[in-house]
């Protein structure tokens, strides 16, 4: 065996969980190297090479040693005065401490002296033997194995011909069936999962030439089980072939058609096969009339097909299939995949025909039966919170006519929750709301609204297209905040069941993206009055009693019953945490913090503004651009770090008492201070006036002048005066001072 070659290790399984393969694949390789690495077995710059299909997962490495270099180790034994008797011989400890180490009494006088600490210790030099590669990767393998990220472990009993007896049973994500570990063209005599290593691997199920594949070495292993085994081992290998074959499929299918962009399905798909072979298949024509986005769900999530669509991005009745198998005649595999889908299509069908018999308007009162919350409440109750919010936010942009048109929208938002399509595909839930808002006859606006006022519903998705969405929008997301933050249910960790995270961020965007004149605060405080409005819950029920009754009385009288019986409709008051709004206005500006930090913003220029709380969010990219051009000034280091020293003066100030609120021009002694005063009443109306009127990087410019006076001042002037009088009012010239410099942000965050 040579000192150093390439090592494969391969699990041979039944079929993994397809949306765990990726992760599942790198890990196992991953680990395997960190392992062998770790006792010494690989070199520094090994490359590592993970393979995952179906049925296995492998990892190829090079340069991989027989045996690892032996390690000299110095061991601390015990101290000199433990070890040691007043003659310098051994102690009875120190012999015990030897024998346990392997050593005896010979090696006393070969121990080292060395300080350890205020006293002298006693060191054993020894040597280490190098691990084998059949002990390490025995190691490296156990730990590999254990540390997968299986999503779900199987337990499943040994085959009876192992060495283990057939009763004993092993943990793993799928039954294991065969090992393959080579070191160059040497087997590694390694065991895992009850199975011995060996050289033999298996192919395509169905398409491998032979049945086992024996490996001839480890650098073999890729080439052969193409060869041989019909099997493309290589999880990138295999999707890159799948996105060239979707590729020319597509061009072959028809001018300027495409397959549809799907990360995630490319990725699933890749997982389910050895050897892709993409196929053209269709579907009637007359499946079309349903939205689109019911057939392409439908096609994706059940069926694993890629969607044909034109130039324009409309659906076609045509669709691609990524096949397991190459037949030499396709066409009973077409056919087989042009029948499943069918039904599934006309199950579509009959749910949008279905649904459309009921308008949306007459779903609404069927919310107030659907709990959205035990302490919430239903989505009844939800969806008059969202209008009340909606209507509020729809005044304070728009008036009477967007409040109304906001009103409308989140009225008919949640409805489509108890239609039939959105019931088989949650996913659906806003689109299909939509579609039969227009159907029903109301407006593209109102149309729009439901359908986006989910958005944004992922990094980087788009924003409702237009203002009515943007306010129904915004309101479904403040009530999910306040409310979930009100009853406790926090965000812990990488734990967010309630995607808080998102709502809050849609919230950032949607008000600074679309240049929203609102108020954080106000708008959080507003959302949690209106959960605590006693009068609009009352109503409510109220309202929803009347209901109850009044299908109570129908029942009635299609039984027979006469005589009038009251339905009762018991309900409590919500009260959320009176902390609510101070806990979600702090959880926004922390995710603004890091959105921020993500678009390449300074932590020191994010927080300098952040620091100042301001409220209306449209303003911070401004004030961030100010805060980038002031930072360039030569001004600019000594202003921040006397804006900070200024900070620290007024802290310690404050405990003796209130701060003198004005300055008194009459006690101003000093030159310096007289030139600090003046130069604040040329500069400060300037720069406050270009502070309201939007321009930040003037206002902070126009400060810049202050350099000068301010150093003065600091250079020739005692602020702590023995006078109660004088040292009270140059306080009072740094308050001022302060207050014009920390409007647009807190400068002293860029002292370094």
């Amino acid at each position: 065996m040579n000192t150093s070659q390439n090592l494969l290790v391969e699990l041979f399984v039944e079929e993994l969980p397809p949306k765990a393969l990726k992760k599942l694949g790198d890990a196992f390789a991953s680990q395997l190297a960190e392992q062998l690495k770790s006792q010494g077995l690989l070199a520094a710059d090994a490359v590592v090479t993970p393979y995952a299909s179906p049925r296995r997962l492998a990892a190829h490495v090079t340069q991989v040693a027989a045996k690892a270099a032996d390690k000299a180790v110095q061991q601390k034994l015990m101290p000199v005065t433990v070890g040691l008797d007043a003659a310098g011989n051994a102690t009875p400890a120190l012999l015990k401490k030897l024998q346990a180490l392997g050593a005896d009494a010979s090696v006393v006088p070969q121990l080292k002296r060395a300080p350890d600490g205020k006293a002298e210790a006693l060191f054993l030099d020894t040597v280490v033997p190098g691990a084998t590669l059949a002990a390490g990767l025995q190691k490296a393998l156990h730990e590999a194995i254990a540390k997968l990220p299986i999503p779900k472990v199987m337990t499943y009993q040994l085959e009876q011909n192992t060495p283990l007896p057939g009763w004993d049973s092993v943990q793993f994500v799928r039954p294991a069936h065969g090992l393959v570990a080579l070191h160059g063209a040497d087997v590694v005599p390694v065991t895992a999962l009850g199975l011995t290593a060996g050289r033999a691997a298996h192919g395509h199920r169905f398409e491998a030439k032979a049945a086992p594949i024996e490996l001839a070495n480890a650098d073999a292993y890729a080439a052969t089980l193409r060869d041989e085994g019909a099997v493309i081992a290589s999880f990138d290998e295999r999707r890159a072939a799948i996105e060239s074959q979707l590729k020319a499929a597509a061009a072959q299918a028809g001018p300027a058609l495409a397959a549809i962009k799907d990360e995630a399905l490319l990725d699933e798909v890749t997982a389910l096969v050895e050897r892709p072979n993409v196929l053209t298949c269709a579907f009637d024509k007359a499946f079309l009339d349903v939205p689109q986005e019911c057939l392409i769900l439908t096609m994706k999530a059940n069926q694993k097909y890629f969607p044909l669509l034109d130039a324009a991005g409309k659906l076609t009745h045509q669709f691609l299939v990524v096949s397991n198998i190459s037949p030499a005649d396709a066409s009973a595999v077409i056919e087989g995949n042009e029948r499943v889908v069918r039904p599934r299509l006309a199950d579509a069908k009959f749910f949008f025909d279905q649904d459309r018999k009921k308008t949306l308007e007459s779903r609404v009162d069927g919310l107030a039966k659907v709990v959205y919350h035990n302490k919430l409440g239903t989505q009844g109750e939800r969806v008059e919170r969202v209008r009340a919010i909606a209507r509020a936010i729809g005044q304070q942009l728009g008036g009477d006519v967007l409040a109304k048109s906001a009103d409308d929208a989140a009225k008919l938002a949640k409805a489509d929750l108890l239609t039939d399509m959105v019931g088989e595909f949650p996913e659906l839930q806003g689109i299909m709301g939509g579609y039969y808002a227009r159907h029903d006859g109301w407006s593209e606006d109102i149309a729009f609204a439901i359908e986006d006022h989910y958005k944004p519903r992922f990094a980087g998705d788009d924003l409702p297209r237009g203002q009515t969405g943007t306010v129904v929008a915004l309101a479904d997301k403040l009530e999910t905040l306040v409310g979930m933050f009100g009853i406790g249910n926090l965000p812990t960790g990488d734990k967010d069941p309630f995607a808080l995270r998102r709502h809050a961020l849609g919230v950032i965007r949607l008000i600074v993206e679309k240049g929203l004149p609102l108020g954080l605060r106000e708008l959080i405080t507003n959302v949690y009055e209106i959960f605590n409005d006693v009068a609009l819950q009352e109503a409510y029920h109220s309202k929803r009693a009347e209901s109850v009754v009044a299908e109570g009385l129908q029942q009635q009288r299609r039984d027979g019953i006469s005589g009038i019986q009251t339905v009762g409709y018991g309900h409590s008051l919500i009260k959320l945490d009176p902390a609510t709004p101070a806990k979600v206005e702090a959880f926004a500006f922390d995710r603004l913090a890091g959105l921020l930090r993500e678009q390449s913003y300074s932590t020191q220029d994010v927080d300098a503004v952040l620091a100042m709380q301001p409220q209306r969010l449209v303003e911070v990219p401004h004030r961030l651009k100010a805060v980038r051009a002031f930072a360039e000034l030569p001004e600019a280091p000594a202003l921040a770090a006397a804006n900070k020293r200024i900070g620290n003066i007024l802290k310690k100030a404050e405990p003796d008492g209130a701060l003198q609120a004005a300055v008194n021009a009459d006690l101003l002694q000093e030159p310096a201070e007289q030139a600090l005063y003046t130069a604040l009443q040329q500069t400060v109306p300037q720069a406050d006036a270009q502070f309201a009127a939007g321009d930040y990087t003037g206002s902070l410019k126009t400060l810049a002048a202050l350099r000068a006076p301010v150093d003065a001042f600091f250079d020739g002037v005692m602020v702590n005066a023995e006078d109660p009088a004088l040292k009270a009012n140059r306080l009072a010239l740094l308050q001022q001072l302060h207050q014009a410099m920390n409007r647009v942000a807190d400068l002293s965050r860029l002292a370094a």
